[in-house]
């Protein structure tokens, strides 16, 4: 744990996978909810969804009083009511055990690491002039091998496929410092990716902070965000959101010796959820006054790789990715 779990600090544990059988799995576990992070204490809760192929949904979450929350400060062991979600091994950064039950659900998830733990630079994204607030990223598990025990209603699955682990926290809730990002990461034949590309709101000049890493057989081979281009084709609004989105999500990395050329292909929306939607009562007006516009998209597709050299293209991969659109704050039309 990086926070003391006080107000104005937030912290998340995040677990997704792409199953063999096309479903995707996302496990996060919170310290409290990230839109109340700068007026809210401890407040932790796990949430789980399962989309399956054919497009069914399940959602589950579960609070917990603080007293229900454990954290240690030396590894992942983090224990939120009966959940937990820690090393498997005591020190070992690239395997892990995750545990969430609740109502009809039961699940068992492994993780074992196949690429090495990777940050951007130290990790950390600084705002304002002198580095008042902060919003750090780790990604402990870039790409897995992910096995789960699923019992839903007392029926089992046995589930695998590719897994991700990161964790993230700051200090001041994120809609004062993020406009939108968006953020995937895949496998691509013998390539794993992680990619984002983040917005800042207008008060920190709406700058743009391009993350990628790329590794290949394990092994990382390009992080270097000034070699990395960014851009979307086939924009779109969202029906239920008013966000803009894009058919494909283009990340190229190089130079003409040597270039690849990473695109998200978006074939379906499984999540679309304004989180305006997520309060009730007192805190969904005092939202509408203050204007809360923030929303979130999950996306599946196609995720492809293609390799240059001197521009001749010398290799090319497909596989299926997650990836996300994360707008908290109001659309700039203008930018």
């Amino acid at each position: 744990m990086r926070t003391d779990g006080g107000k104005g600090s937030y912290e998340w544990w995040y677990f997704d996978a792409h199953l063999d059988d096309g479903s995707t799995l996302v496990v996060v576990f919170f310290t409290k909810p990230m839109m109340e992070a700068a007026h809210s204490p401890l407040a932790p809760y796990v949430t789980v969804e399962f989309d399956r192929s054919d497009g069914t949904h399940r959602q589950w979450e579960t609070p917990a009083d603080p007293d229900g929350f454990h954290a240690s400060s030396d590894g992942c062991d983090v224990t939120i009511g009966e959940n937990s979600f820690r090393n498997t091994s005591w020190g070992d950064p690239h395997t892990f055990h995750i545990r969430v039950a609740h109502d009809d659900l039961v699940l068992d998830v492994d993780l074992v690491g196949q690429v090495p733990s990777w940050r951007p630079g130290t990790g950390y994204m600084y705002f304002g002039a002198a580095d008042e607030h902060f919003f750090a990223w780790l990604p402990s598990v870039p790409q897995g091998a992910a096995t789960a025990a699923l019992t839903i209603a007392g029926a089992t699955e046995q589930l695998a496929g590719i897994g991700y682990h990161d964790h993230n926290w700051g200090d001041m809730a994120m809609p004062k410092l993020i406009n939108h990002w968006y953020w995937g990461r895949a496998k691509a034949g013998p390539y794993s990716i992680v990619a984002s590309y983040i917005t800042a709101e207008h008060t920190y000049g709406s700058t743009e902070i391009p993350i990628f890493m790329l590794a290949r057989d394990g092994q990382i081979i390009a992080d270097d965000v000034d070699k990395v281009r960014f851009s979307l084709q086939g924009v779109t609004t969202d029906e239920s959101s008013g966000k803009p989105y894009a058919e494909r999500v283009i990340y190229e990395y190089g130079d003409t010796a040597n270039r690849y050329v990473v695109t998200y292909r978006r074939e379906s929306t499984i999540v679309d959820t304004r989180f305006i939607d997520q309060v009730k009562g007192v805190k969904h007006l005092l939202a509408r006054l203050a204007r809360v516009d923030g929303a979130y998209l999950r996306f599946t597709g196609q995720v492809e790789l293609e390799h240059f050299v001197d521009g001749e293209s010398v290799e090319r991969f497909a596989d299926p990715g997650i990836w996300e659109l994360m707008y908290f704050g109001h659309v700039d039309h203008d930018h």
